[in-house]
């Protein structure tokens, strides 16, 4: 029998998440129609949806198809006529995360750990025809994955980041974006950060069982978020307010990281516009940073997406010939540099532009978060080349900006 004290604690747990996550009733009733809408969704599903993956796909085109065309850069300058991007960043991050705190409180009680168990082994082609649980079980699943899904949406378009969800890889960095995937990253890895510290040692004991063996098959996906949704409530004894604050948590944290991501991806899309607008000699800056980012031979994600950008501003540059042009191909295509060609076209720049080159290229040797000791001995070579003083203040002034 637990002791009087454990059940009190148990109690103030409670009440103090109760006080937390509190929502108006206006909040409730919206939350409740969207629901009622996914539950809709979620009849026309089968289990075999669910286990295969299939569910997954069918949501991504509900949940964004019509959304993407009415939730612009428009409607949220009309909507939040007054605020900056990351405000209103934030505002939509916690929105999401009030929904999902307010679904997991409407879903939560009719969960077992035997429906978890039976949509993990469960078979049928046929509608979803599992018990009030199971049902619930898919609603939360779906619900919470179309929230995390718009809310990223939302994130991109306020930090100007172009997604085209008719393209492929763009589809899948949005979903890796709200999903908090990484890549070569378990699923039960993903799922853990997600989660509060007080439940993750009963997580990873649901993690060693049996309850998800039948799920290995699963596309990748799809089995982290069916095996997120089946820890959250495998959970012994959980209660509706710790199941609130896990669906808040975990919607908090995907937003968390999707802003990180795009707002960083945003910072390079300025940073590499202004460079190309100040360049005097466009070609000799590709060359140049290209030289400095391929001096450790690896090139990070932050430096790829510099390097994409640069190309993009550079092709929209007013007066661009077919010499120009022909460069600009070249360069996409190129493997290894040409120093010989590089030292030629640097030689061309001049007093006045030398400072502005050597800037861009502290920039692209910092903006994958640190400089490495290759890095730095380019620059410092640049400088001799460029005809300035190897500038340690903005160096250490650069890489703040982009720590």
């Amino acid at each position: 029998m637990r002791s009087t004290n454990a059940d009190d604690e148990d109690d103030a747990t409670e009440a103090s998440l109760d006080e937390e996550f509190a929502t108006s009733s206006e909040e409730k009733r919206f939350v409740e129609r969207e629901v009622a809408q996914i539950r809709e969704f979620v009849s026309s599903l089968s289990v075999n949806d669910l286990k295969g993956g299939d569910w997954f796909a069918k949501l991504l085109q509900y949940s964004l198809h019509q959304y993407v065309t009415e939730v612009d850069a428009a409607y949220f300058k009309e909507k939040y006529p007054n605020l900056p991007p990351d405000a209103i960043v934030d505002a939509r991050i916690n929105m999401a995360a009030n929904y999902a705190a307010i679904e997991g409180a409407l879903c939560s009680s009719a969960y077992t750990a035997a429906i978890a168990a039976t949509i993990g082994s469960g078979g049928g082609a046929s509608p979803l025809t599992l018990p009030a649980g199971g049902a619930s079980f898919a609603v939360d699943l779906s619900y919470t994955s179309f929230l995390q899904l718009r809310m990223t949406h939302d994130i991109s378009v306020l930090y100007g980041v172009p997604l085209d969800l008719s393209d492929p890889d763009d589809t899948w960095k949005l979903v890796k974006l709200a999903f908090g995937i990484k890549a070569g990253e378990a699923a039960g890895e993903a799922a853990l950060k997600g989660l509060p510290a007080f439940i993750r040692p009963a997580v990873k004991k649901i993690f060693s069982g049996a309850t998800l063996t039948a799920l290995k098959s699963l596309p990748v996906v799809g089995k982290y978020l069916l095996q997120r949704n089946i820890i959250k409530f495998a959970i012994p004894g959980i209660t509706i307010p710790v199941t609130t604050a896990v669906n808040r948590w975990m919607t908090q944290a995907a937003g968390s990281r999707a802003k990180s991501l795009l707002r960083r991806e945003a910072q390079i899309i300025e940073a590499s516009q202004r460079i190309v607008a100040q360049a005097e000699n466009v070609e000799a800056l590709l060359a140049s940073l290209w030289w400095i980012i391929s001096a450790d031979k690896a090139v990070q994600d932050e430096e790829r997406l510099l390097l994409h950008y640069l190309s993009v501003s550079a092709e929209q540059f007013a007066d661009i010939g077919e010499e120009y042009q022909q460069y600009i191909e070249t360069f996409k295509c190129q493997i290894e540099g040409d120093e010989e060609d590089l030292w030629a076209r640097i030689s061309q720049i001049s007093e006045e532009g030398a400072p502005n080159l050597y800037r861009a290229a502290v920039i692209a040797s910092a903006v994958d978060g640190k400089i490495s000791d290759q890095e730095l001995q380019r620059l410092k070579l640049l400088a001799n080349y460029l005809g300035l003083k190897h500038d340690e203040n903005l160096i250490n002034e650069i890489k703040r900006q982009w720590k």
